[in-house]
């Protein structure tokens, strides 16, 4: 049984709001010691804070409609290209990139590195 207290901690631009204290529970039969679960529980967050967050969000996934098979899962493939694309590019904040990509053609063929 493994116990874990957690303080979110939100980034609005400069200022950093804290957010309230969370106790978690997991059950394991691993083997392992504290430091590799707290390890392995971070890094869980890691990725939903990473990618989930940003597809739920900046990207908008869970208020799409598209229920037709398969079109839920090309608009998937086509997201993750488009964060890898921002990513590779070197943004740190995906709605920017998003945004620049969406008002500049310029933006949107070096992506895709066109001439």
């Amino acid at each position: 049984m493994i116990r874990v207290r957690a303080t979110r901690t939100l980034l609005k631009g400069e200022y950093k709001i804290v957010g309230k204290t969370e106790t978690r529970y997991y059950i394991s039969s691993l083997g392992e010691t504290a430091r590799q679960f707290a390890h392995r529980i971070r890094s869980y967050w890691g990725v939903e804070n990473k990618v989930h967050y940003v597809r739920d969000v900046t990207q908008a996934e869970d208020a799409c409609r598209i229920r037709i098979i398969p079109l839920p899962q090309i608009w998937a493939i086509a997201r993750n290209l488009a964060l890898n694309l921002y990513r590779d590019l070197g943004f740190n904040n995906m709605a920017q990139a998003q945004r620049r990509c969406g008002f500049s053609l310029n933006q949107l063929k070096s992506i895709f590195r066109m001439k």
